[in-house]
């Protein structure tokens, strides 16, 4: 991987990606597999991702994420930091009905695994570094951004031109090229915070990922290496802010009162962090000479763990789009050609950010009647096997059009 330097020049490459986080560090990997030059564009500096701090965050990858990241050569670089999870158990606050969700009903590969993030930075990097089609221009601060009929430019503070037939924004949320391009948005806030920590308990949590119920919200207890846990705990706008000023001991009082001793003693690990939920979903995911990709195209509640592994899965569409257009002799970065794109993923992303904005209305309260329906609906479920593989492999990712390397298969032209 080659870095970009800081002299006035005017760079060529295949495509462009600005942001090189998770999402668009994984699609520069698989871009460059097709034998594609491509130029990273990130504020940050990738030297920082070398580190491996421990800072309490971790991801759940899903099966069918494992396998693209697998197919692109970088799971090998995190797989020995990677926890399975086997079991999945779905429970609401004081009610005796649960869902449990055991891997063995689908085979014997397991839902998916939680990594660190810090594992996950440092293996996309160390793999990209070594990837002589990938060039990061990082730290980079963009001056000015340019699409015409013929390619898309990308000027930086430094100097340097970059100039493609595509551009591709995973730049987040706030994503500045999806503004600049006229594209908007559906969102909206839930008046709810994510609090994210790990934990180290007593007893082994046996793989088993836990999505506890409560009326202000989930609190999911997930399992990484060494009988720890990460947990994504939902807390109303309210009180969140209190509960993160909290000194250590008192924070690990509340914490207990939700987690349960069901793991002996708990005791947290690491920094905790917090950040607000919403929905958020771009009217468009193309234009001429412009994709957006994870984030900055969709952006959901973490009520299911999905929104990184939407990310990849859309990663591995956009590869496999540009893949058949330039085995057809075609410009990948028409719009034309890009819609297959967009018509691959909006209905999968739609349908996803209607499942996790619709659970969360269901289980975020404490009304009566719901609560009735929601017990049932556990239950039946839990007595339903056809329709409980449904959910199981929706969970896996394997559900849907799946692209190619997320199935486990290559693209031919691969090297």
């Amino acid at each position: 991987m080659a870095q970009g330097q800081n002299l006035a020049a005017r760079v060529s490459a295949d495509a462009i990606i600005v942001g090189g986080g998770l999402v668009g560090g994984a699609l520069a990997q698989s871009l460059a597999g097709l034998g594609l030059h491509v130029a990273v564009v990130d504020r940050g500096n990738p030297q920082d991702w070398l580190d491996g701090r421990f800072d309490g965050r971790a991801s759940a990858v899903a099966l069918a994420s494992q396998r693209f990241l697998d197919a692109i050569g970088l799971w090998s670089a995190m797989a020995s930091e990677a926890c399975a999870i086997e079991d999945i158990r779905v429970s609401e606050a004081k009610q005796p009905f649960f869902l449990h969700y055991d891997h063995r009903e689908l085979g014997d590969v397991p839902f998916g695994y939680m990594v660190e993030n810090r594992h996950i930075r440092k293996a996309l990097y160390g793999t990209l570094n070594k990837n002589s089609n990938v060039e990061f221009h990082a730290p980079a601060t963009i001056e000015k951004i340019s699409r015409n009929s013929g390619q898309a430019s990308v000027t930086l503070k430094s100097g340097i031109t970059i100039e493609a037939p595509l551009l591709i924004a995973a730049d987040g949320r706030r994503s500045r090229i999806r503004a600049e391009a006229g594209i908007r948005v559906t969102q909206w806030q839930y008046k709810q915070t994510g609090i994210v920590c790990s934990v180290k308990h007593e007893k082994p949590h046996h793989n088993i990922a836990h999505e506890h119920f409560l009326p202000v919200g989930p609190f999911a207890i997930l399992p990484l290496r060494g009988d720890r846990s990460s947990l994504v705990w939902v807390e109303s706008d309210v009180t969140a802010p209190a509960i993160m000023q909290l000194d250590d001991d008192a924070f690990l009082a509340e914490l207990k009162k939700r987690f349960g001793d069901f793991l002996g003693g708990v005791s947290v690990i690491g920094p905790r962090w917090s950040f607000p939920l919403s929905l958020q979903h771009a009217h468009r995911y193309v234009d001429n000479r412009l994709a957006l990709i994870g984030d900055a195209a969709h952006g959901m509640h973490p009520i299911a763990g999905q929104g990184l592994n939407l990310g990849w899965r859309g990663a591995a569409a956009l590869t496999e789009v540009i893949y058949d257009a330039r085995q057809l002799g075609l410009d990948y970065g028409l719009e034309p050609v890009l819609e297959k794109y967009e018509r691959w993923r909006r209905f999968d992303n739609t349908l996803m950010l209607a499942m996790t904005d619709g659970l969360n209305r269901l289980f975020s309260n404490n009304l009566q009647p719901l609560k009735l329906a929601r017990d049932a609906g556990l239950a039946i479920v839990n007595k339903l096997p056809p329709l409980k593989k449904i959910f199981m492999g929706s969970a896996m990712g394997l559900a849907g059009d799946v692209p190619k390397l997320m199935r486990g298969e290559s693209l031919r032209a691969r090297g």
